[in-house]
């Protein structure tokens, strides 16, 4: 049982680490990306109690990465037209050209896991699901 432990967690170490495929140079941290595509990609506006829930991470986190990338010119928060006291994260021009140059390269390891997998991925994904589900609820029992 020890072994396999082992095992399971140098084969989830290796896999994270093969997954991890950003495009060098970018001008923003990968978490930054992360949240970049979200806003860009996501149909509805989105606030940063919205992300924070997305991602499953604290608020200040959000708020950290909200405030780097408008200073940078990838970001504005526009107030919100129903609730006064909240922000709408939009993204700029410059956001959206660099969400739809990376975009793609983002997706190349589970476009290639999809290719080669063919239905053994749908299998895989679902026990990603899974095994999130359970550390998340883990992690709010804590």
């Amino acid at each position: 049982m020890d072994n396999q432990l082992e095992h399971g967690a140098e084969a989830v170490s290796l896999f994270c680490r093969l997954n991890m495929h950003t495009k060098k140079n970018l001008p923003i941290r990968s978490g930054e990306m992360g949240l970049l595509i979200y806003i860009c990609k996501t149909e509805t506006a989105v606030t940063s109690v919205m992300a924070a829930d997305f991602f499953k991470v604290k608020k200040p986190l959000i708020a950290a990465q909200v405030a780097s990338l408008s200073k940078k010119g990838f970001l504005k928060k526009v107030p919100s037209q129903t609730d006064k006291r909240s922000f709408i994260l939009s993204p700029t021009h410059k956001a959206k050209i660099l969400v739809e140059e990376t975009f793609t390269e983002y997706l190349s390891t589970m476009s290639l896991l999809a290719t080669k997998l063919g239905a053994d991925f749908e299998t895989l994904i679902m026990l990603l699901d899974k095994a999130n589900k359970i550390l998340l609820e883990d992690k709010e029992n804590e």
